[in-house]
């Protein structure tokens, strides 16, 4: 396990809306929710007990939720299957494509969305 990062946490204006959508991609990555609280969301692997790697939040100094520019987060997909569910399933919950699913120049296959809040998240399956 890769001890260099902790965890992935991203801003929304709608916990609700938000967290039906990625309940709907996650799945295809193995992922589920396991910490709920009124303002944020985690989730981790489904067969990991270890905690959350990926939360939802609103920002703690309540303001609004921005998306920065150039940031990204990907997440592990163990099949190129996985990564083609998660993008058809985000654009089927109002995700918009920024980049459809196949080989990237670096040898693995990659879907990429944006989220309701304009969070870039892509799903990452590595081939070699």
């Amino acid at each position: 396990m890769n001890k260099a990062i902790g965890f992935v946490m991203v801003g929304t204006n709608d916990l609700e809306k938000s967290s039906k959508f990625y309940d709907s991609i996650l799945v295809h990555l193995g992922m589920k929710r396991v910490t709920i609280t009124e303002r944020y969301i985690g989730y981790g692997h489904s067969s990991e007990d270890d905690g959350v790697k990926f939360y939802i939040t609103k920002p703690h100094n309540k303001e609004n939720a921005t998306a920065g520019n150039g940031t990204m987060v990907a997440l592990a997909a163990e099949t190129k299957e996985a990564v083609d569910k998660f993008h058809k399933t985000a654009l089927e919950n109002g995700a918009v494509d920024e980049g459809t699913p196949g080989m990237r120049s670096d040898g693995n296959y990659y879907g990429y969305v944006r989220d309701h809040d304009g969070n870039k998240i892509t799903a990452r399956c590595v081939l070699s």
